[in-house]
């Protein structure tokens, strides 16, 4: 008899790793600007698995909020707090903390507030 084990960490990767699979192909209607910070922050996005559970425009996966236009409700500030320590601007948050530089933050953040 084969026993069969679910294991979430490699299922996550798994959906993490197709969802930047379709995430590579370019979102043209999302409005973002063309800094360099920006450019890192999207190409960030998508290395860090962020579509693993975020859609922009069609692509990712809708496990948890829509970001196409999350530059229109919050700043670029507030933004990468968010990054750094979600639980410590929303308590009961359920996205995790996310081990990044403080410049890869930034540019992430940059990216979002771009997304309008």
């Amino acid at each position: 008899m084969i026993a069969w084990a679910w294991d979430a960490r490699a299922a996550w990767a798994a959906v993490a790793g197709a969802a930047a699979a379709i995430a590579v192909a370019p979102i043209a209607a999302s409005g973002q600007g063309g800094t360099a910070l920006t450019s890192e922050g999207k190409r960030l996005f998508t290395e860090q698995g962020c579509y693993g559970c975020h859609t922009i425009g069609k692509a990712g996966t809708p496990i948890a909020n829509n970001l196409s236009q999350v530059g229109s409700k919050y700043t670029e500030s507030y933004l990468g707090q968010w990054l750094s320590d979600p639980k410590q601007q929303k308590p009961r948050a359920h996205m995790p903390k996310i081990e990044m530089s403080e410049a890869d933050a930034r540019a992430i953040a940059a990216y979002l507030a771009s997304l309008k």
